[in-house]
């Protein structure tokens, strides 16, 4: 298929599902008329056409949050795009990793648990307040207080390690993972940003091992 054989609607465009490359959740929906379609596939970076602005937009121009086109793939009719990226930080301008966040509806049988998982669902938690959850209320105190709690988690797992009680300790660093994720969210960093983190520290790390090698 080729662009000649894309269905455009009246207005030029065509909706265009951008999901990541690397889990697959899905980052936004946005619109492309032929023109972005072109510029995308010249310079394998998302360009849009803005509904609102009505203008050409290619992501990441003005934020540095660049998405990288891994492919292009056409539904079955023609009129929708899939499209993978590869993304340098949040897709959504709220600053948020996708910009489904806001929670309508989750059945008691649920996708399995996930790092990212629970990122979306902080960002919505912050986004769209839900009343009686434990994670509005520490967005509602902010900062202050969620830098106490991750503090004293951090102290909960000192005393577990040093008791050498495994389970406790599992327990206590899963509080803490939690509690950094609300800071995460608060402060609007995102886990591909930590995963880059240590994906540089990991090549450093390996760096320093052949020099003590040779």
């Amino acid at each position: 298929m080729t662009i000649n054989d894309l269905k455009f609607d009246s207005n030029g465009l065509i909706p265009a599902i951008v999901v990541d490359d690397g889990d697959g959740s899905v980052l936004t929906l946005a619109y492309m008329n032929r023109e972005s379609l072109e510029i995308s596939l010249e310079k394998k970076l998302t360009c849009f056409w803005s509904r609102s602005r009505n203008r050409l937009w290619l992501k990441g121009e003005t934020s540095g949050n660049y998405q990288h086109i891994k492919s292009i793939t056409a539904d079955c009719d023609g009129d929708a795009l899939l499209v993978r990226v590869e993304k340098d930080g949040p897709a959504c301008h709220l600053g948020t990793d996708s910009c489904f966040t806001n929670e309508i509806f989750e059945s008691d049988d649920a996708e399995a648990f996930s790092v990212d998982g629970l990122y979306r669902l902080l960002c919505g938690r912050k986004t769209s307040p839900k009343e009686g959850s434990y994670t509005t209320y520490l967005f509602e105190k902010g900062l202050d207080k969620i830098l106490k709690k991750v503090g004293e988690e951090c102290t909960e797992v000192i005393i577990a390690a040093k008791a050498e009680d495994k389970r406790e300790t599992v327990y206590e660093i899963a509080d803490l993972m939690y509690h950094v994720m609300v800071l995460m969210t608060e402060a609007g960093i995102t886990p591909d940003e930590i995963k880059r983190e240590l994906a540089s520290r990991h090549v450093i790390d390996k760096k320093v091992k052949q020099e003590k090698m040779t």
